[in-house]
């Protein structure tokens, strides 16, 4: 073929002609321009298939509705709209309800100062802090909740002062400084105060490691449990008090919270469940006589069954009704009374 040829073959590919096919294929012919063997190139130079199979579109049925155009015109439930479909979905039926409507405001309008000593689980650490509270409130003349805001570092300092003026015991100061630590502390938690004005105030120093409980002689002790004669029910009662008192040097509100249920067996020995303080609680491997004594006062008492009750109670009467649980007190005067009736002393013994 001559140059002249060539030039005219190329215009022609450039204009978009047929790509031409080989003899050897056995396909549709070129000059078919919608066949699936015809090719032609654009004006870029991209060669193209002419007349290939598209997948058919499948349209959709117009008595099915378009759940894909539903969903993107409905938007998504918010955070807040599903939480309150769950309240609403498990929440009970008003008729079950618990606190009415009155009781649930009455309980949001506490005063936090009321909030905050419900929540001292020990009921000595409770009363005590209470009546440190309130001799605070009585120092600074605070009448309203809103005054506590008032209160600074001054006023904590004079308050400190006139307990060391009434020559209170150092250990006494601190806690009535601790009590009203505590409540600033919690009122800071719960944003009603900036900060807590007994930070930083100086305590007086805490005594040294000796005891101040007295201690018994042998003799005494001996007496002490011999105290308690005769066969009454009061009589067997305190000696088994006197005993597990004595033996295993238990506070007064320790014994007092002991329950029937508290002798439990540990690898086969007998041991007292002691509710401390803290809320700790420990077991104490029982003495044999204490655990005697205990037995007797169980088999007059008759209440040997009742695992969650008092272990220690009440009497009335001559005949010794047994009534509620003895309490903490209620030991200490009795330990007092039979120590004065037998001459050994009437030291205080009993530490709350």
């Amino acid at each position: 073929m001559s140059a002249r040829g060539r030039d005219q073959d190329h215009d022609r590919l450039d204009a978009g002609t047929e790509f031409p096919q080989d003899e050897d294929d056995h396909h549709e012919p070129a000059s078919n321009p919608t066949g699936p063997g015809s090719w032609r190139r654009d004006a870029s130079g991209r060669w193209t298939a002419q007349g290939a199979p598209k997948d058919p579109v499948e349209q959709p049925d117009e008595d099915e509705p378009d759940v894909a155009a539903d969903s993107a015109q409905a938007p998504p439930p918010s955070r807040s709209a599903r939480a309150e479909t769950r309240l609403v979905d498990q929440s009970r039926p008003s008729s079950a309800r618990v606190l009415s409507q009155a009781h649930f405001q009455a309980l949001s309008d506490v005063p936090a100062v009321m909030v905050w000593l419900a929540n001292i689980d020990n009921p000595n650490t409770r009363r005590a802090y209470q009546g440190d509270l309130e001799d605070f409130l009585g120092f600074c003349g605070i009448e309203t909740p809103g005054e506590l805001r008032d209160v600074t570092r001054a006023h904590v300092i004079a308050w400190r002062g006139n307990l060391e003026a009434q020559q209170l015991a150092g250990s006494t100061i601190r806690r009535k400084l601790s009590a009203l630590s505590s409540l600033y502390g919690f009122l800071c938690n719960e944003n009603a105060v900036e900060e807590n004005p007994v930070a930083g105030v100086k305590r007086p120093p805490a005594d040294g490691n000796e005891g101040k409980t007295p201690a018994l002689s042998d003799e005494q002790a001996r007496r002490l449990l011999q105290a308690p004669a005769g066969k009454s029910l009061k009589a067997k009662r305190d000696r088994a008090i006197l005993a597990t008192y004595l033996f295993h040097a238990l506070r007064r509100t320790e014994l007092a919270t002991l329950t029937v249920g508290s002798i439990q067996e540990r690898r086969g020995v007998p041991h007292l469940t002691v509710a401390g303080k803290g809320s700790k609680t420990r077991y104490v491997p029982v003495h044999a006589a204490a655990l005697a004594a205990i037995d007797e006062y169980l088999v007059a008492a008759g209440h040997r069954e009742d695992r969650k009750g008092a272990l220690f109670r009440r009497t009335k009467g001559p005949q010794g009704t047994l009534e509620d649980a003895f309490t903490g007190d209620g030991i200490y005067k009795m330990r007092n009374r039979r120590m004065n009736r037998t001459s050994a002393g009437s030291g205080d013994l009993a530490t709350p």
